[in-house]
């Protein structure tokens, strides 16, 4: 990404690190750490070598490699990478005007991951983030999981070990006022938009019916890339990521998932508050937005702050994101310090946005808390992660530092606006 990459000074830590810094163990000590699937350690160590968290304990607890790097973080605060679940970084798209609903539209197809977006989404600390296309259509396609490292092409950034890059997410699907529209293939109503949903899940089950009852290639159906896509949702392999906002959206959401069997994650909640028992009923997850500002459409009108604490106390799993541009990935963090202002335990939203969106991506095993085993995806901070004083100092994803406040290119994508990105970006990547 940068030259600096290589030689990075870490004034913040007061030192230097060494070039093939993955290589070498690296420890920090004396911070306090935010492990999310444990009790905070007030003064903690945390062991990270080929990427990898080796150890996470108190202090002279933590047996320590030879030569390892010391970092003295006395003062700090390291808690795990953020995980956005809902981001349109990278200038992302997805389906046109051709029809409301694209399952075969991919967009690992569309994402510039050399845009300064993405610097920016480093720079508030997310190292996990599902990019999504837009929410005009009914489905829009099928997302891209990323792993903010380092790295010129959408490959480099692919989140998942098992499966290719074109395999690594989910669909997007959307309801409520955003899909309709008065011309064109699109719906008029919410009773039509359900029912076109209905429309192709059905065709999928008949297309997938016949596929399986051909005895021969001869007789099987010609492949359709859009039937898909559906298949992979019906089957597992991609979960829908649903756009909705009123409470009866919510609950039709929920309906045509039950119907045809596929796994859901709910998105922005507008009114969640209204339904949260419900939604825990279903036992399914939401990703809320948090807005901190009047305007949008009407259907988020009933927006609410205290929706994480209804969530929470009703037993859902819950999670923040940021849809960016909608909340500027570098503030990431107010939102779960909203959610705590609104009634939210403390504990539930740092889990919010970090181990609770990893559930929701299904990457839990690999990223989201400190633990020995899981990737070094982590972030320091210089104090408290709620408060709005406290600076995200340090990005590291598996290992490296993607982000440091104190190198003045990386502090221009964390404070600067647009003219400092084009500024930036093109002296990064020329």
């Amino acid at each position: 990404m940068r030259a600096r990459i290589l030689t990075v000074a870490v004034l913040c830590l007061g030192v230097i690190l060494p070039v093939q810094a993955q290589e070498q163990p690296h420890v920090f000590r004396n911070a306090t750490l935010y492990p999310i699937s444990a009790e905070p350690i007030e003064s903690g160590t945390m062991v990270v070598e080929g990427g990898v968290i080796q150890a996470v304990g108190p202090t002279g607890s933590v047996d320590v490699p030879d030569g390892a790097v010391e970092h003295d973080v006395a003062g700090k605060v390291i808690m795990p990478g953020l995980v956005d679940t809902h981001s349109h970084i990278g200038q992302v798209s997805g389906g046109d005007g051709s029809a409301a609903l694209h399952p075969d539209a991919r967009t690992v197809d569309a994402i510039n991951v050399r845009h300064p977006s993405i610097d920016r989404a480093r720079a508030g600390g997310i190292t996990t983030v599902q990019v999504l296309s837009g929410s005009g259509h009914l489905m829009s396609g099928q997302t891209t999981f990323l792993k903010l490292r380092d790295g010129g092409t959408v490959a480099d950034l692919k989140a998942c070990d098992d499966r290719p890059v074109e395999e690594c997410g989910g669909m997007k699907m959307a309801n409520g006022t955003n899909p309709q529209q008065e011309n064109g293939p699109f719906p008029q109503t919410r009773a039509r938009a359900a029912a076109m949903v209905r429309e192709q899940f059905v065709a999928a089950q008949e297309y997938r019916r016949k596929m399986e009852q051909a005895e021969s290639p001869a007789e099987a159906p010609d492949r359709d890339l859009r039937m898909e896509g559906l298949i992979d949702v019906m089957e597992g392999r991609r979960t829908v990521h649903f756009h909705t906002h009123r409470h009866d959206d919510v609950l039709t959401a929920i309906r045509l998932s039950e119907e045809f069997g596929f796994d859901l994650v709910l998105h922005h909640v507008s009114e969640g508050w209204k339904v949260a028992d419900e939604i825990a009923e279903a036992d399914v997850p939401a990703s809320i937005i948090m807005i901190d500002s009047p305007g949008g459409k009407p259907e988020a009108d009933e927006v609410a702050y205290r929706t994480g604490r209804a969530l929470e106390e009703a037993g859902a799993d819950v999670a923040y994101h940021t849809d960016d541009p909608i909340t500027d990935s570098r503030v990431f963090l107010r939102s779960p310090a909203m959610g705590v202002r609104a009634g939210m335990s403390r504990s539930a939203a740092l889990e919010s946005v970090t181990l609770a969106g990893a559930r929701m991506l299904g990457m839990a095993d690999d990223t989201g808390s400190l633990e020995a085993g899981k990737d070094a995806d982590f972030i320091v901070l210089s104090g408290d992660p709620l408060s709005v004083y406290t600076d995200i100092e340090q990005t590291w994803v598996e290992g490296r530092t993607v982000f440091d406040r104190s190198d003045p290119e990386d502090r221009d994508f964390a404070t600067g606006g647009y003219r400092v990105y084009d500024d930036a970006v093109q002296h990064v990547h020329e």
